[in-house]
């Protein structure tokens, strides 16, 4: 089984150090809301790929398009303001280190900012999230292991106050995609333990902080 070093929110500054070598992972993954060159440490310290999805605190990242390692934006070219090397899987299903990751970004829209959404644009990126899935399962029969999103889904390990709410169009995400593993970020555990939840068959796992865990392939 692949293992992953699943980050989120909070930086651990003992990952941020050579002592993050001892991990032995296949993936870092990233479900938003922290520095991008604490990414490009882990992914380079590790000398391993970088899967991530933004949160509500990050840049905006909408817009560019990297075609043979020239990013441009608009048409004109531009500087990516992302994490060098990451692949960004906000909106995407991508294949990395033997792990098919569908990733969706941002939280519930409450201020304006970037990468907030409201219920009804995150079901819309959703339905494009199952198309590609469904067009890749009918190319090559597999299935998503990894959903990666910045938010919870409602009403599963969401906060009450406006910020912090779930989407209830990942509770379809789930049901849709049944990946062994769904990671999140966006709660902060506040020195409280957040255990993992279940979703059919599917672990629900806040990542804040950081989490190592291996994902069953089928």
């Amino acid at each position: 089984m692949p293992r992953v070093l699943a980050v989120a929110d909070e930086v651990v500054e003992s990952l941020w150090t050579d002592r993050v070598r001892r991990h032995d992972v296949d993936l870092v993954v990233a479900a938003g809301d922290l520095p991008f060159d604490y990414l490009e440490f882990l992914a380079g310290a590790l000398d391993r790929p970088c899967v991530f999805v933004p949160g509500n605190h990050d840049a905006d990242l909408t817009g560019y398009t990297n075609v043979r390692g020239l990013w441009t934006k608009a048409g004109l070219p531009a500087r990516w303001p992302g994490p060098a090397g990451g692949v960004n899987a906000d909106g995407r299903v991508v294949d990395v280190a033997g792990l098919r990751i569908a990733g969706l970004g941002g939280s519930v829209r409450y201020s304006g900012g970037p990468n907030q959404w409201t219920e009804r644009q995150q079901a819309r990126r959703l339905r494009g999230v199952l198309r590609a899935a469904r067009w890749r399962r009918w190319r090559d029969g597999r299935g998503v292991d990894v959903l990666l999103t910045h938010s919870p889904p409602l009403g599963c390990g969401d906060e009450p106050d406006p910020p912090h709410r779930g989407f209830a169009c990942l509770h379809e995400a789930v049901r849709r995609l049944r990946p062994p593993v769904m990671l999140h970020g966006h709660i902060h555990p506040h020195g409280q333990v957040k255990p993992d939840r279940v979703l059919g068959s599917t672990r629900v796992v806040n990542v804040v902080g950081y989490q190592v865990l291996d994902v069953p392939v089928p």
